[in-house]
């Protein structure tokens, strides 16, 4: 396919997980590609790195410039940077609500606020937000972490509300457990690893993880042209894991 010929995509967290999926297939299907992240190795020929803290509005106005300056212009914004968190609300700090809601859902704002000016002179202009399945399931041990993603499908939602009659698009896809990076950590930190993802595959009713290129293709999408009637969804990407009751095997 090559929907995105001719215009300007810039994936946060496109280092790697997700957003490394995200970047190569934009570029694929033709669209000139900026990396927001602190760090991201080995990235393809053709793509532009930007080292940019999404929490600093100073980093990510500057690094959003730079892209426009690069390529000419901004059509697609794909505001994938995250962190993860773990334990019930007991065992949260202040300080550990503050860093993941700055990431997770503030540094969200700060990326679409930065891009919003140059989304405006984009007739295929696109946000696409990583909210997770976490945000509509209530799952254990997992307290800051919910409420920051859950607070992603309410802010892809209001920024739909206000910038659809703009021409800007805002939608969210919301994976269930995914085979990302962070996830193989916390399986790694595990007592039993190898038990441990076994229950989170059989918590989905596919019975198995979600893959990277699984979720990069709902967000590219989400983010395509073709998509122009598609606004304010948050789109599954979990196997069934949020819809679905399934009858116990046997």
């Amino acid at each position: 396919m090559s929907d995105f010929d001719g215009l300007v995509a810039l994936v946060t967290g496109g280092g790697s997980g997700i957003g490394r999926s995200t970047a190569e297939l934009l570029s694929g299907r033709g669209a000139r590609v900026a990396v927001l992240d602190l760090v991201a190795n080995d990235l393809p020929d053709g793509m532009f790195f930007v080292r940019a803290d999404v929490t600093d509005d100073q980093s990510v106005r500057a690094a959003v410039e730079a892209v426009v300056e690069r390529f000419g212009g901004l059509d697609v914004v794909v505001n994938n940077a995250g962190i993860g968190a773990q334990g019930d609300v007991s065992a949260a700090t202040d300080d550990e609500w503050l860093r993941v809601l700055d990431v997770n859902v503030v540094g969200m704002a700060r990326v679409a606020r930065a891009a919003l000016p140059h989304l405006r002179n984009s007739s295929s202009a696109a946000i696409v937000n990583t909210g997770s399945i976490a945000g509509t399931a209530g799952l254990p041990q997992r307290a800051v972490y919910s409420a920051s993603k859950g607070a992603v499908h309410a802010l892809t939602r209001a920024l739909a509300a206000d910038h659809v009659r703009e021409g800007i698009r805002v939608n969210a896809v919301a994976p269930g457990t995914a085979d990302t990076p962070w996830v193989q950590r916390l399986l790694d930190s595990a007592p039993d690893p190898a038990a441990e993802r076994a229950a989170l595959e059989a918590r989905q009713p596919h019975g198995r993880l979600v893959s990277a290129d699984e979720i990069a293709t709902a967000i590219a999408y989400l983010a395509s042209p073709l998509s122009g009637s598609t606004t304010g969804t948050v789109l599954a990407v979990d196997g069934g894991m949020d819809a679905l009751r399934l009858r116990p095997r046997g």
